[in-house]
């Protein structure tokens, strides 16, 4: 099974890929963490990617599509993938329905997670995790259940994004809509998109999931 996750910033699109991932043996694929794996491998693509990195620039569609299909050729991705930050645009989502024809992989299915963008703001700019294993905790919603002490591996140290805070947040946020308005009307008309409540409570937005993707 392959799937795309559409969320904004902080709508839990990692949280719930994690999950997938335990659940249906899926392999979460972040942009982000491909084109950093390219880079440290040295590969052909991952030195173009590097030195459009350190000018400061975005990795071209091009470049990500590479980088994609490769990782797409490694054993552990047989059994499906779930797509996280990616595809972002139009054009992006039009390239990766070539790619996986061309290797013979359908796209089950896109979730988008509805999100509601002032409590979004709340969510993402009062996070914060152990540097130590990466547990996610949050100011009001999800404090360590002692103070000052990670619950998963009893670190006392942690640490918060410098862009999580109020004014980035929402620039993040309308990036976001501008790049995703398309890909929303894209998918629709495939019939592959399904919504979910983004600001249900973890479990909630687990369970609506699992129906949309049959799997209940």
């Amino acid at each position: 099974m392959n799937i795309i996750l559409l969320g904004p910033p902080g709508a839990g699109k990692g949280t719930q890929a994690r999950i997938l991932m335990d659940e249906l043996g899926l392999v979460q694929l972040s942009t982000g963490d491909m084109l950093r794996a390219a880079v440290a491998a040295g590969s052909e693509v991952g030195k173009q990617a590097k030195a459009v990195m350190a000018a400061g620039e975005l990795v071209s569609d091009e470049i990500v599509i590479i980088v994609v299909a490769d990782r797409l050729d490694q054993p552990d991705t047989k059994a499906g993938v779930i797509f996280d930050g990616f595809p972002r645009t139009a054009a992006q989502a039009v390239a990766l329905d070539r790619l996986l024809a061309a290797k013979g992989l359908i796209l089950d299915a896109v979730v988008a997670m509805d999100v509601d963008d002032d409590l979004l703001v709340d969510r993402v700019s009062g996070r914060f995790t152990c540097a130590a294993c990466g547990e996610g905790y949050h100011d009001t919603h999800k404090r360590p259940a002692r103070e000052g002490v990670c619950d998963n591996c009893g670190a006392t140290e942690f640490k918060r994004r410098a862009d999580d805070n109020a004014e980035t947040v929402r620039l993040r946020l309308v990036a976001y809509h501008a790049d995703t308005a398309p890909l929303i009307g894209y998918y629709s008309g495939t019939g592959k998109l399904k919504t979910v409540d983004g600001m249900a409570d973890i479990d909630n937005v687990t369970q609506a999931i699992r129906r949309l993707l049959g799997k209940d």
